[in-house]
């Protein structure tokens, strides 16, 4: 029942991370590319504050329930006298999911303070050259995360 529930909440979280990656990329960056600079700062400066709160959540979610995952799976073949070996599938999607949790610190603790620090001192330029760093790595992050996705669902 407990695998269950954190496979659910795994699975939960990536949905919401890569989804909300998905809206904002392809949907909120060119509905709001028409706005004026400032105005388009701002609510982008908004918007993401609000989602990096719950993908930090999620990122987390992710990484705990993973690992006690494994850690549940691993613990079973070994006290059933097996040899666990954990599957390339499972190997590769724990290194993209790490790779892509030090992803979104480096864009929420880095590029997004930026974007944070030029809206508050009204430097559009610099607001926007940190907003086009969030969407550059947001579209790499996008990527392995569906890299991730495509494992899991040929494995």
């Amino acid at each position: 029942m407990i695998y269950a529930i954190l496979n659910f909440v795994h699975v939960l979280s990536i949905t919401v991370w890569i989804g909300g990656m998905v809206f904002a990329h392809f949907f909120l960056r060119p509905a709001v590319a028409q706005l004026e600079a400032p105005l388009r700062l701002r609510l982008m400066h908004d918007v993401l504050g609000r989602f990096f709160q719950v993908v930090l959540v999620a990122s987390l979610l992710t990484l705990a329930s993973g690992v006690w995952m494994l850690g549940r799976i691993a613990r079973q073949v070994v006290q059933s006298g097996g040899n666990f070996e954990m599957p390339l599938a499972w190997t590769v999607m724990a290194v993209l999911g790490v790779a892509m949790v030090a992803i979104f610190m480096y864009i929420r603790f880095v590029s997004f303070r930026r974007l944070g620090r030029a809206v508050t001192m009204s430097q559009w330029a610099a607001g926007a050259h940190a907003l086009a760093q969030i969407r550059t790595w947001v579209l790499i992050q996008l990527g392995l995360g569906v890299l991730v996705l495509l494992v899991v669902l040929m494995r």
